[in-house]
């Protein structure tokens, strides 16, 4: 294999990935550069639980899925495990069905446990429980099987009581901008008959117990809460792009809420600042997470002041006290603690006895996909379903999400155990996707690379080769830089860098940015597949 350089320097460099400013910086002013989490955790919320808090995110089709994140001060965070481990039903995620699977999750404590609620649109309301957040978590539970409930969050009230606030999903109902509160069992795992429609956000006539807004198009991801004997509905509304932050408050459980706009975008470039979670420090100041989305990066999450004015919570910078914030860029640290070391891990030396946590199936795995031996992956070449077009309906993708705008990822591979006509590629994947591809050949390998467009729509791969053939062992990088174009090299043991002389333009993903990792490929006509063995994967920002 190729003779690794100052790996450990490099490493290291990668927590500056997570890290939103430098360690030193943050001791001595004690601030904050938003976004606190550089990566794609879409549709966040948070809890205290003692001193530590906890994040969770949607996954949509990735596996495992229900990311669980920790932090003491709000602004570094730690992945520590998920609660996911296949998306139920099992063998309907047998296949990627991207955008669809785990949507908006709420994460709570309750009597010891964690306690995670997530809608799938095609499936209905599902639980995940756990006593520690590095696992291991509980079989999931289906709460209540239903077309098009999305978004669900638990509340547990002073009297025992317990609701289930939920938003619903247009493409499978026909309608949006409504929220839902249900009764259920208090154990959280059965919804119970009552059920109330409490706000219509859009166009849909409302009746006379319910408020009519008609100026929050598109409210979703409610998260429920109480203070000071109000009921509060935190809904983000108007979309994903452009949106705002919405408040509902009331007296009632049931309702009537009247509204308002508590952040939006202004003058900033922060756009779609909304979906989050409001979290309070020990000393009782209040917070808020949320993400942004940034195209190929993914919806990235940020940290937001908060106060309270007369019982109405205000997000970001309110300068002229009108009572609708925006967000903020900088901000003095929640926490005087800072330079915790926590990080979020990008690169992956195989060493371990099971993979990164960074590191994601497309749908529901195979355990024959992939092993650890001897400090290297072994990848096991896999067929594609669906006539092997493009890697859109491809599972064994073994994918991380992008940890910076622009970064390098080099990793060395072994071909040599692949039978001819197989192949290893270096992916960088999203709706347009481009790959690295080692072919192996009766004599060695052939590099070429692949780019497709539109694959999510039936798009066809373009493939070029490049040189003749090469050596079994050989580096492969990609070159990410802003705006998702990827440029790949290689070279092996006897040559340099060879820079491939064609660029790429990547997309996002469906619902989620794009991905850098490996696949290892073999012709539908195989009956014996081989195997590709890589010795590390390295992520270095540029």
């Amino acid at each position: 294999m190729i003779v690794r350089q100052h790996v450990f320097a490099l490493t290291v460099g990668c927590l500056s990935l997570v890290l939103p400013t430098t360690l030193s910086a943050q001791k001595v002013d004690r601030t904050y550069t938003n976004p606190v989490i550089l990566g794609d955790y879409s549709d966040p919320d948070a809890i205290r639980v003692g001193d530590r808090f906890f994040l969770t995110s949607s996954s949509f089709n990735c596996v495992p899925g229900l990311p669980i994140l920790t932090s003491t001060n709000l602004v570094e965070w730690s992945l520590v495990g998920h609660a996911l481990t296949a998306i139920p039903p099992v063998e309907r995620y047998r296949i990627p069905r991207h955008g669809e699977g785990v949507w908006a999750p709420a994460l709570r404590m309750r009597q010891g446990r964690f306690h995670v609620f997530y809608g799938d649109p095609d499936v209905g309301i599902v639980l995940v429980r756990g006593e520690k957040a590095e696992g291991p978590w509980e079989e999931p539970i289906i709460v209540r099987s239903a077309k098009g409930w999305i978004d669900p969050c638990p509340f547990w009230d002073d009297d025992g009581n317990a609701y289930l606030v939920h938003a619903w999903a247009k493409s499978r109902v026909g309608f949006n901008a409504v929220l839902t509160v249900r009764r259920m069992s208090p154990d959280g795992t059965r919804i119970l008959d009552d059920s109330v429609n409490v706000f219509y956000g859009g166009d849909l006539p409302a009746p006379n117990s319910a408020r009519q807004a008609g100026k929050h198009p598109t409210i979703e991801g409610p998260k429920f809460y109480k203070r000071n004997g109000w009921y509060y509905i935190f809904a983000p509304a108007g979309g994903v792009a452009t949106g705002w932050q919405t408040v509902l408050r009331s007296r009632n459980v049931f309702g009537p809420y009247d509204d308002r706009i508590v952040m939006r975008q202004g003058a900033t470039a922060v756009n779609g600042p909304h979906q989050g979670a409001w979290v309070e420090m020990p000393d009782g100041t209040s917070w808020f997470l949320h993400f942004q989305d940034r195209g190929t990066l993914g919806r990235v999450v940020h940290l937001q002041p908060m106060r309270w004015v007369d019982d109405w919570p205000v997000i970001g910078d309110d300068p002229d006290g009108g009572g609708t914030g925006k967000p903020v860029m900088r901000h003095t640290t929640p926490a005087r603690r800072i330079g915790t070391h926590a990080f979020i891990p990008t690169s992956d030396e195989f060493s371990g006895r099971s993979l990164g946590l960074q590191w994601q199936w497309h749908a529901n795995p195979d355990p024959s996909w992939a092993k650890l031996h001897q400090g290297r992956l072994d990848l096991s070449a896999q067929t594609i379903d669906g006539g092997g077009f493009n890697l859109w309906k491809t599972p064994h993708l073994l994918l991380q999400k992008f940890s910076a705008s622009a970064f390098t990822a080099t990793t060395d591979v072994d071909v040599a155990h692949l039978r001819p006509g197989e192949r290893l590629s270096l992916v960088v994947m999203g709706m347009d996707y481009a790959a690295l591809v080692v072919e192996r050949t009766e004599y060695g390998a052939i590099i070429g690379t692949v780019g497709c467009r539109q694959a999510d729509k039936g798009g066809i791969e373009e493939l070029f080769r490049h040189g003749d053939q090469t050596e079994t062992s050989i580096e492969l990088r990609a070159d990410v830089i802003y705006g998702g174009v990827v440029n790949f090299s290689y070279r092996t043991a006897s040559t340099s860098w060879r820079l491939i002389d064609r660029s790429f333009l990547i997309s996002r993903g469906r619902w989620i940015g794009a991905k850098v990792g490996l696949t290892a490929q073999a012709p539908i006509s195989t009956t014996v597949r081989g195997r590709a063995l890589i010795d590390r994967f390295l992520v270095v920002p540029r």
